[in-house]
């Protein structure tokens, strides 16, 4: 039987935990075409949500195209057009009116057109002489999904990326033919808040107050658990209500780690779970991940490792130049260790969680955190 717990993308609403109250406003914004910013950590489940929002058009607003595409890869405009031309192709349906007047549109750009050999989808390279070619072909991109007077979706998954293209002008370019667009409702997305919050919140900068902002936080415990247990026990399998709490604690309740141990769990094949399974279910995943988490080792600094071991032992650190967390730790000076969080922050080891008060910080990877723990 399949696994219900999926660690990948999204498959069906019976699958999908909870997000009731986000979905309901992002269907609010994106049927009342309304721009949206969406921001959570990495991996708590936007993705998901996302393709949660476009299944839920598919059922109640048929008439509605919807986009999806993932920048995170990308390095540069020419990137950004290639994403946004593939995208656009795999989401209009096979011999369908709008897949064929954008086929001769593309072609137009007399790109190279080749197919991935596994997923079949298809891959574009496409030439330029100069930048303004480039600009050119974007505003024909968005001017060709405007003019076909269809009501569109289009969602940006990891838009911050757009900051390390080495065209300076992005930002401006891209609000520039957005804005002039009608008939396209977008939802940018991204897992780096402050540099999502420059964007959208700094007055200095052209997307402006130009969105409704929606924050992604952790699914309620209650529910989480409930969704749990109920797919297990749909499959036959009973899980003990201190073995899904333990799964909730351990995880820290992150969307993807949560659904990674529950699916180990599942694949391991008992049909009556309690803590002893789950707990050999996670020390299976550290066994797992930790060629990756040596590999780490090699990429850090003696006071980066030494910094990140401390942080996971302590589990999460509010202060960290504190003097009693220095002192506990033997790991440098306060500005020192400000600047070892901060380069593990850019490295993507670390989180960095803002509030109105406090900066909290925590080994990303939860796995990986438990893993330092017992070093």
């Amino acid at each position: 039987m399949d696994n219900p717990f999926i660690i990948k993308s999204y498959e069906a609403k019976e699958l999908f935990c909870d997000r009731e109250e986000e979905l309901q406003q992002l269907l609010r914004n994106a049927t009342g075409h309304t721009d949206t910013t969406l921001i959570s950590q990495r991996r708590i489940g936007k993705t998901g949500l996302i393709l949660r929002l476009f299944d839920e058009l598919s059922s109640t607003h048929p008439d509605i195209q919807t986009i999806y595409m993932d920048i995170f890869a990308s390095q540069s405009l020419d990137d950004f057009i290639k994403m946004m031309a593939e995208a656009a192709m795999r989401a209009f349906r096979p011999k369908s009116s709008l897949l064929d007047k954008l086929m001769i549109f593309i072609k137009a750009l007399r790109p190279q057109i080749s197919f991935d050999p596994i997923t079949g989808e298809p891959q574009l390279q496409i030439s330029y002489q100069t930048t303004h070619e480039k600009e050119h072909t974007l505003r024909g991109l968005f001017e060709f999904l405007d003019g076909q007077n269809t009501p569109i979706v289009m969602a940006i998954d990891e838009f911050q990326q757009i900051r390390e293209y080495p065209e300076q002008n992005m930002e401006a370019l891209l609000r520039t033919y957005i804005q002039q667009t009608k008939n396209i409702t977008f939802v940018f997305c991204g897992s780096k808040k402050h540099i999502m919050a420059d964007i959208f919140t700094n007055e200095r900068k052209p997307f402006y107050s130009s969105t409704a902002f929606l924050a992604l936080d952790k699914i309620p415990i209650e529910k989480y658990k409930a969704f749990i247990v109920n797919l297990f026990n749909k499959r036959n399998r009973n899980i003990q209500p201190e073995a899904a709490d333990f799964i909730l604690e351990w995880t820290h309740r992150h969307t993807y780690y949560t659904q990674q141990l529950c699916h180990t769990i599942y694949n391991n094949g008992a049909i009556n779970i309690g803590l002893d399974e789950v707990k050999n279910a996670c020390a299976q995943l550290l066994q797992q991940g930790e060629a990756v988490y040596l590999q780490y080792r090699q990429m850090l600094t003696e006071k980066q490792w030494r910094f990140l071991i401390s942080i996971a032992k302590e589990g999460k650190v509010t202060q960290i130049t504190a003097g009693d967390f220095l002192r506990k730790h033997k790991i440098g000076t306060p500005s020192s260790v400000q600047r070892l969080a901060d380069s593990l922050c850019e490295k993507g080891l670390l989180n960095a969680e803002t509030s109105l008060h406090r900066t909290e910080y925590t080994v990303n990877d939860v796995f990986f955190s438990h893993w330092l723990e017992r070093l």
